[in-house]
């Protein structure tokens, strides 16, 4: 029975439909699961095998397109790849490893070599049915491929099929294969389309099935491991939180006894600062001031601000409350009493302070508190304001609040950052100046503001206008008549802060003195070791790496030696250190770190980068001057000892090494070298150092890492018990 008025039979029809759907089916599971890769063979599969059913169900037939020849052809040909592709399925499907031979190569010499001969004699001779004959060659070989399939299922199974699973992988594929490798055996005999489609196709569908019972074991076994791992996870995830929560409470724990250690150790500190404040308050009291003991002073009160903040910024964060605001507090007099100070400033940097101060302001909180909010805000307004800036302070009362507002023209808060402010720590790094803190003023003053009930809020724009507005709202309190106001605060809190911003100013240049760069961002102490510097050195100075380079590009003479801190900003200390050490012209300066970073990775960190020397802060400058002096008068030797070698050598003919080993003090430098037990490397090192070259110049000349010279050079350091270059060259010459 045909189907459509075509050629095809109803059983070849009802075949087709049933694969369409069966090839959608493995297309979604395709899509789904794209690593797949046995879907990817049974859909090759299918898909040749609904192009065999469909061209061996239509074709041959007069009312199609194209010649008899070539619509046999086709049908012949869809009916031989179909038997080529199964070797290969096998092969890789079911890991049958014995078909390697047919999925490579016998399916070409015994399947399409024939066909190629069978079309060929086809159209010369244009009969068929002698034509046939030819495939007895593919019915030999499809029996020789059934024959290797029994092989390679028993090779794969050890030739043992006492598992269910393997019995049933045996039957099903020797059933569904066979009638597909023995295609050319059915087409031979012509046993007709029905037949033909309904042995292949059953053995198909016997073949997929296999395949369909193998995915829902994968499945399942899938899902298994999924409930177990789901279950271990669970498992895991609460031994995790108990884990957690027990970390958390020992870091917790911890946490809190080094918090009251620090605030004990600030606590304690505060004793010491209050005797020397008070001493040196007393002293200065009856001699009179001095530079030297104003500068002593504003760093007794900077420190003593610090501790302050740092003690009380613990405190509020444990939620205790630092003052007691049962007493009534005259905002306006705090804020009169305090302003002369900040004016006095004001006129010295040519800053406009303007003010509009209303009478009789009180509020209900500790008047030191009131000291503290008006000290900090105005402080801040003039540290960040340039100078002809202008600064307007304010303070008024509007039925029941009390609004206090300091109006500075800097370069004002950004948006994103106005909340960042009030975080304990954090500042916003404008520029340095000696007021540098610790990040602590605004948020203390958001806590003691809160603490008084009061709000605290930021009016800023940069993008429009320059500038910042503070405003604090308190509530306003009236006093009755057993009320005193208080106008005075603690004095301790009353410190004598120094704004000392001044531009360093450079040496005079004396060609008879040499030349010192000195990298320093905090001004009382660049001013500190300029002014004594400069008396036996020309001085120049500047504020961060990023000024000195500029400087540096700008002096018509290179510097004798470079002292810088670490941490500034811009361009620090390691930063600007690196970069010197790539300019040719200045990677042959002395440098010498100046800083509080003191732990040993610092100091590794800095000698690597080719400094000579690492200072710690604080530091006495009776030592510092003596080796700025030691290092610069050795440089001093080098030079003279170069220049003097160098002129022996022409005047020899000899080379400069072979003379400098000749001189006296090498001499000695090998013998020291042997005294100390020095390796041979080490030795070489050594000698290098000696003629002057950087980490970085013996790490190229010796082909190693700047690593192995650092560990070498700490190598050299340690026998000869030494911390520098300038002592290591002194010991090993003398």
């Amino acid at each position: 029975m045909l189907v459509f008025g075509t050629q095809m039979h109803i059983v070849t029809f009802i075949f087709v439909s049933i694969e369409i759907v069966i090839f959608f089916y493995l297309a979604l599971i395709r899509l789904a699961r794209p690593d797949d890769k046995i879907t990817t063979l049974n859909l090759i599969l299918i898909f040749l095998l609904l192009i065999y059913n469909i061209t061996g169900g239509l074709l041959p037939d007069p009312k199609l397109p194209g010649s008899y020849f070539l619509q046999e052809a086709i049908a012949y040909a869809t009916g031989f790849i179909t038997p080529c592709y199964f070797p290969y399925y096998v092969y890789k499907a079911f890991g049958l490893v014995r078909m390697k031979f047919h999925a490579y190569k016998g399916v070409y010499l015994f399947l399409i070599l024939p066909y190629c001969i069978f079309v060929f004699v086809f159209w010369f001779t244009g009969d068929l049915k002698d034509t046939q004959n030819l495939l007895i060659i593919p019915v030999l070989y499809a029996i020789w491929v059934i024959i290797s399939l029994c092989k390679a299922i028993q090779y794969k199974y050890n030739y043992v099929f006492s598992s269910l699973e393997a019995r049933q992988e045996m039957v099903v594929l020797l059933f569904s294969i066979t009638p597909w490798v023995g295609l050319p055996i059915i087409t031979y005999f012509n046993l007709g389309q029905s037949v033909e489609a309904l042995i292949t196709n059953i053995g198909f569908l016997l073949l997929f099935g296999l395949q369909v019972l193998r995915h829902i074991r994968e499945v399942r076994n899938e899902h298994e491991k999924l409930i177990e791992s789901e279950q271990r996870l669970r498992t895991w995830n609460a031994d995790l939180k108990d884990e957690v929560s027990k970390r958390t409470k020992e870091l917790e724990k911890i946490n809190e006894q080094k918090t009251n250690n620090f605030i004990n150790l600030v606590h304690e500190t505060k004793t010491p600062l209050t005797l020397i404040k008070n001493y040196l308050d007393e002293y200065i009291g009856k001699y009179g001031a001095v530079e030297e003991l104003d500068v002593i002073r504003g760093g007794v009160d900077k420190l003593t601000a610090d501790v302050i903040n740092l003690f009380d910024i613990e405190r509020f964060s444990k939620g205790i409350d630092t003052y007691t605001h049962n007493q009534v507090s005259d905002f306006s007099g705090i804020l009169k009493d305090s302003l002369p100070l900040f004016k006095n400033y004001c006129t010295k940097h040519t800053i406009e302070c303007s003010t509009c101060i209303d009478e009789n302001i009180f509020v209900k909180a500790d008047p030191n508190a009131i000291h503290r909010i008006v000290n900090n805000i105005i402080e801040n307004a003039i540290k960040f304001t340039d100078p002809d800036g202008e600064v307007l302070i304010s303070l008024t009362g509007q039925n029941e609040e009390v609004i206090f507002s300091v109006v500075d023209t800097g370069i004002g808060i950004p948006e994103d950052l106005q909340k960042k402010v009030f975080e304990p720590y954090y500042q916003i790094g404008y520029k340095h100046t000696s007021l540098q803190g610790m990040g602590l003023g605004l948020p203390i003053v958001k806590k003691v503001v809160e603490g008084i009930g009061g709000t605290v809020r930021i009016e800023s724009n940069p993008p429009k206008m320059r500038g910042t507005k503070i405003i604090i709202t308190l509530p306003r309190y009236q006093p009755t008549e057993k009320d005193e106001p208080v106008k005075g605060a603690n004095k301790l809190n009353k410190l004598h802060y120094s704004f000392n911003n001044d531009e360093l100013a450079d040496s005079d240049y004396d060609a008879k003195k040499r030349t010192i760069l000195l990298v320093e961002d905090n001004a009382a102490m660049i001013n500190f070791l300029s002014n004594k510097l400069r008396l036996n050195y020309n001085v120049f100075g500047a504020h961060n790496g990023s000024e000195a380079l500029k400087k540096l590009f700008e002096m018509s003479v290179v510097p004798d030696l470079i002292l810088s801190d670490v941490m500034m900003d811009k361009m620090d200390g390691y930063a600007f250190a690196k970069t010197l050490s790539e300019q040719d012209k200045y990677s042959h300066i002395p440098f010498i770190f100046l800083t509080a970073k003191s732990t040993p990775t610092d100091r590794i960190k800095g000698l690597r980068l080719g400094a000579i020397d690492f200072i710690s802060k604080p530091f006495s400058f009776d030592e510092l001057s003596q080796k700025i002096e030691t290092i610069l008068d050795n440089m001093l030797r080098q030079q003279k000892a170069i220049i003097s070698t160098s002129i022996a050598a022409l005047k020899t003919g000899k080379s400069l090494e072979t003379d400098n080993m000749a001189q006296s003090s090498l001499s000695k430098f090998e013998q020291s070298c042997k005294l100390f037990h020095f390796t041979a490397r080490e030795t070489e090192i050594a000698r290098l150092i000696f003629k002057g070259k950087t980490y970085k110049d013996i790490a190229k000349e010796l082909f190693i890492s700047d690593k192995t010279v650092t560990k070498h050079i700490q190598n050299i350091f340690g026998k000869a018990e030494v911390s520098n270059k300038v002592e290591l060259i002194n010991k090993l010459t003398k």
